[in-house]
């Protein structure tokens, strides 16, 4: 067994002062992977141990993971950093490995030490070994803040729940070793659930399917992507235990809205705001589904999880067996086919509720059953390779079942539309001061297509919201531009850049509005001005490509893209950078390459905290580049 590492006699025993045991304890701990009771006891008398092991578990600072064996928390970790800061005139910092320092990255230096610091300060970066010059620094911090990776508190900046996802994104870049990286995650893992069981104790959730239901949902929703529209992160777990309340196993238990918001001390309209925007407009990548039971239930479940998967099982065999006879019969002199759409239908509601759903939601699975087979047929078309025979067979199958379940029509997106605007409006009555309810009706304006709707929306919100000029005036070019009015857009952007001279970020935006009015020469000459003034900006090496890319100079285009790729290579953007880098070796049929960068950008797009339509339309590019060179390669 390994002998357990102790603090040195300075910290055991103070020439001035009586010992700090709550230090003693968590510095062992700190340095020790786990310790034992009789570990501790050496150092620790045994009455003062149990006090303060007990202070410690009790305060989220300690967990006791088996029999007599203590852990630290991260929360513990922070805590034996400020008792050590308290101790010392100077801070002892971790620096990342080599391994991290040999890549220039400093996005991934910066995360690297708020993660295993408590927290840093300006000068902590600009000092051996990082030795990070200021203007990098400034650019790269205020690009973490920015995404939400880091915030900056009275001089400190600290790593954010978002930032420390992104971490463990970012250390899958290295070759460290895979115990490293899974120690990280469970940190995170820790340190979430300590909180999920304070929450638990303190609403008395003993439900053991809804206490896992909702951990998994803590787990993979991260608060810090809706934390800067639901301030409230107590209010965030209450919608999440609400839709692991509702779901399927629990019927017919039911919770409402109403009778939810008051046990639960939530506002209504804030419960029923937020599950929407969960539910039914997927803020998150994970996609719910929504089961009605008339006259006013509703019961939820996720894509991936147990009755999801066992339903999708159940539909794809009936499905496959549908396509498959009638296939076989096709060609036959008989009339009748041996299967339609509706006795295949009845079939997958009788086996999904013998083995899933309970007998009572057969009407409802009915309505939903539409709706979920469409949701499988587009996974399927999504997967526009067709390789092998599995995957060609799976197209066949899949290929004409869109057709047999037409659910929407046009009066029905009218309806859905008509639906929306007025939850929407509701919502803006309620809180007529709150500038996201009217962001969340312009998108719903702008999925109707509803253009000259947002133009007007977006002239009221000018004068009831002045503080927002610049970026609602941007979203009014934006829009402008899809009503193909390029010409009155631009004039927009200049009218700010006349405002606002210095801000660089409207001169980037006027780069695109020259490129769309195929205006070459100004838009190059723009982007060049702004590469002089920031030569270290990855975004404008970017820029600069995807206009030569429009007017074909893929050669220099590729450079430039590269340029962008070697100043930093895990940016926001960077999964545009690389998509686009594989479109332009498509275009010089250099198809290897071009393979390889649209590989890497799909990689990247799936891991980016970017909306779910983002992601849809960059994959979707992506697919089709790729799908174009397969059949290129397959035709030589």
């Amino acid at each position: 067994m390994t002998p357990c590492n102790f603090p040195p006699k300075e910290i055991l025993d103070p020439i001035i002062g009586r010992p700090n045991y709550e230090y003693i304890i968590l510095w062992i701990l700190n340095n020790n992977e786990v310790c034992s009771w009789s570990d501790l006891k050496e150092k620790v008398n045994r009455s003062t141990l149990s006090i303060y092991l007990n202070r410690l578990k009790r305060d989220g600072y300690i967990v006791k993971s088996e029999f007599n064996k203590y852990r630290v928390t991260p929360k513990g970790r922070n805590r034996f950093y400020d008792l050590s800061q308290a101790k010392q005139k100077g801070r002892k910092l971790s620096y990342p490995p080599q391994v991290i320092l040999n890549q220039r990255n400093y996005d991934h230096w910066v995360l690297w030490m708020l993660y295993n610091n408590n927290y840093c300060k300006w000068a902590d970066f600009l000092e051996e070994p990082l030795k990070i010059n200021q203007s990098s620094l400034s650019k790269n911090l205020n690009n973490l803040i920015e995404n939400k990776f880091v915030r900056k508190e009275d001089k400190e900046y600290r790593i954010t729940q978002t930032g420390k996802l992104e971490y463990s994104k970012m250390l899958s870049h290295y070759d460290l070793d895979r115990q490293s990286i899974l120690e990280e995650e469970s940190k995170r893992i820790a340190e979430l659930t300590q909180k999920t069981l304070k929450f638990f104790e303190y609403y008395e959730i003993s439900d053991r399917g809804i206490q896992f239901r909702f951990l998994n949902s803590v787990l993979r929703l991260d608060y810090e992507q809706i934390k800067s529209v639901l301030r409230n992160e107590v209010d965030f777990h209450k919608i999440l235990l609400f839709l692991s309340m509702n779901h399927p196993n629990e019927f017919p238990n039911y919770i409402s809205l109403k009778d939810f918001s008051e046990k639960y001390e939530i506002k209504k309209t804030t419960l029923e705001y937020y599950t929407d925007e969960i539910v039914e407009n997927q803020i998150y990548p994970i996609k719910f589904f929504k089961l009605e039971v008339p006259p006013n239930k509703y019961y939820y479940f996720q894509s991936g999880e147990k009755i999801e998967m066992m339903l999708r099982v159940i539909a794809e065999e009936h499905i496959t067996k549908f396509t498959y006879l009638n296939k076989l019969f096709e060609n036959s002199s008989k009339l009748i086919l041996p299967l339609d759409m509706n006795s295949t239908v009845n079939a997958i509601l009788e086996e999904a509720c013998q083995n899933i759903f309970k007998e009572d939601l057969k009407s409802s699975l009915r309505k939903f059953l539409p709706e979920y087979i469409n949701y499988l047929a587009y996974k399927i078309e999504k997967k526009r390779r067709l390789i092998g025979i599995a995957d060609k067979l799976e197209g066949i199958i899949w290929q004409n079942i869109p057709e047999m379940f037409k659910s929407i029509n046009k009066d029905e997106l009218e309806a859905q539309y008509d639906e929306k605007i007025e939850e929407i409006n509701k919502a803006i009555e309620l809180n007529p001061d709150k500038l996201d309810l009217y962001y969340s009706k312009i998108k719903i304006l702008i999925y109707f297509n509803q253009y000259e709707e947002v133009i007007e929306l977006i002239d009221k919100m000018l004068n009831q919201f002045t503080d927002e000029e610049r970026d609602l005036k941007i979203k009014r070019a934006y829009i402008l531009k899809e009503m193909r009015n390029i010409e009155a857009g631009l004039e927009i952007i200049n009218e700010l850049i006349d405002k606002y001279p210095k801000d660089n970020n409207l001169l980037l935006n006027k780069t695109y509005w020259l490129q769309y009015l195929d205006k070459k020469e100004e838009a190059l000459e723009l982007i060049l001005n702004l590469i002089e003034s920031e030569p270290e900006n990855g975004l404008y090496y970017d820029t600069y490509g995807e206009i030569l890319m429009n007017f074909a100079e893929y050669d220099n285009a590729i450079k430039q893209f590269q340029k962008a790729i070697k100043i930093s290579s895990n940016t926001w953007y960077s999964y545009q950078t690389y998509i686009k880098l594989g479109i332009c070796y498509k275009e010089l049929e250099n198809y290897e390459l071009a393979i390889k960068y649209l590989q890497k950008g799909k990689e990247f797009t799936n891991k980016a905290l970017i909306d779910i339509n983002t992601k849809k339309e960059w994959l979707a590019i992506t697919e089709l580049f790729l799908a174009e060179i397969e059949q290129l390669q397959a035709e030589f």
